[in-house]
């Protein structure tokens, strides 16, 4: 049997490009935030929501990933968001660090405050790929299960905040939205919990002050 001795982290030339995109970012006084959820937890609705109001207070843009079509990037394109939609292929997971410098690079960030990622749906790689960005946001739909957070652990424990999406569906569903935040809170006591309806816009306004609130304080 042969032993193979690994002497380097596989990841560390990708931790070096997120490190020069976090760089470049702090240098720009750009603020990046990175939107983490299953498929169907309804990340693209929110951001319809979500961007026309901060599109009126900060200068912003969009990276759209997906595994095989610009389907989300085409409809926050006919909301007036300036998008860069970045098809990751149907057996990759997760964006990742080179894909995302490519595409800051071919979106073009000059005077930017804000550079929104929607990543690929998916709970597990996203979260464990840095990208270069400032916070993580996870969306997690109430339609998925109280238990989600104590099964997928690492994406609420990398998230700076947590949107409860779909409450407005809570009580339909049989939801336990305050049994899923203390799930939440169990696996990062510390996080940042908003309980939103992309569908209908609660709490939405929470969330846009919540992105400005930050985009500021990057720029002092």
């Amino acid at each position: 049997m042969n032993i193979i001795t690994v002497d380097k982290d596989p990841r560390s030339a990708d931790q070096l490009i997120a490190d020069e995109i976090r760089r470049e970012m702090r240098e720009r006084k750009i603020l990046m935030i990175n939107l983490i959820s299953s498929p169907g937890s309804g990340k693209t609705t929110l951001l319809e929501k979500a961007l026309p109001p901060l599109q009126s207070r900060v200068r912003l843009a969009v990276i759209e990933a997906d595994n095989a079509t610009t389907n989300d990037a085409d409809r926050l394109q006919a909301i007036g968001a300036k998008v860069e939609p970045v098809c990751t292929g149907v057996t990759s997971c997760h964006l990742s660090a080179v894909a995302t410098r490519k595409a800051i690079a071919a979106l073009g960030v000059e005077g930017l405050e804000l550079l929104v990622v929607e990543n690929v749906g998916n709970l597990v790689c996203p979260a464990e790929e840095d990208i270069g960005e400032d916070y993580k946001i996870a969306v997690l739909s109430v339609a998925e299960g109280e238990d989600k957070p104590l099964k997928y652990p690492l994406c609420f424990q990398e998230a700076s905040l947590v949107l409860l999406n779909k409450i407005d569906a809570a009580v339909a569903l049989g939801a336990d939205t305050d049994l899923m935040e203390r799930n939440v809170r169990a696996t990062n006591p510390k996080v940042e919990v908003l309980r939103v309806s992309a569908r209908t816009g609660e709490g939405v306004a929470a969330f846009v002050e919540w992105v400005v609130r930050r985009v500021r304080a990057k720029q002092t």
